[in-house]
């Protein structure tokens, strides 16, 4: 039934086509493969394999694909899970549609959208970790990386970033990819809990 309603709420929005609906992460990857969807929805708690392992083997097998994870759970654990999975947002399912509409737009333009109900616990949770070192990323990151990864960390667009920095978006994107592969993340969501860990910005900046 909750299939079924997204499928007809997202299917209104004439921005947005419905390829497939899946019962779990199993059958989601297989779809995958067929459709090559832009943006998955992903539930958490499913059968056969949950939202966390199909996440991780979207983002090992496809990665090019972006995962909204779209859930009733609250809970820390399953965001931070999905965090670690390399899931591009984290939005709960009593969001509005529009809100829905708007994160799936968020995702697919390469920001990293978070229910304003679970940022909280995120900062929070970042905040009470004591900084590391700055020594590890500094000499990783050149000073215009270390420029870029801060406006990543604060939430800047692709296009928002080359604008703030003066460089064309296909500039911006090969510094990401450089700054995503010295770091060894995957996505925007990694590398700016990264820069948070280090120090390199303040939740108050965020």
């Amino acid at each position: 039934m909750i299939r079924e309603g997204l499928t007809l709420i997202l299917s209104s929005n004439p921005d947005f086509t419905v390829i497939g609906a899946a019962e779990d992460g199993d059958k989601a990857l297989q779809m995958i493969e067929r459709e090559s969807p832009d943006v998955v929805l992903m539930d958490l708690k499913m059968p056969i394999m949950d939202g966390i392992q199909a996440t991780a083997s979207i983002k090992r097998r496809y990665p090019q694909v972006k995962v909204l994870v779209l859930t009733t759970h609250s809970d820390d654990e399953w965001l931070f899970d999905a965090i670690r999975s390399g899931a591009n947002g984290y939005l709960l399912k009593d969001a509005p549609s529009e809100d829905l509409f708007k994160a799936i737009r968020a995702t697919l333009a390469g920001d990293t959208p978070v229910d304003p109900k679970m940022t909280r616990k995120l900062f929070d949770y970042v905040a009470n970790n004591i900084p590391l070192p700055q020594a590890r990323i500094l000499e990783q990151l050149n000073s215009r990386e270390l420029e870029i990864l801060r406006l990543i960390a604060r939430g800047f667009s692709n296009g928002a970033i080359a604008e703030k920095v003066h460089l064309s978006d296909g500039t911006v994107r090969n510094y990401i990819s450089t700054i995503f592969t010295k770091l060894e993340v995957t996505d925007r969501t990694q590398a700016a809990l990264l820069a948070l860990r280090y120090g390199l910005v303040q939740v108050g900046e965020l």
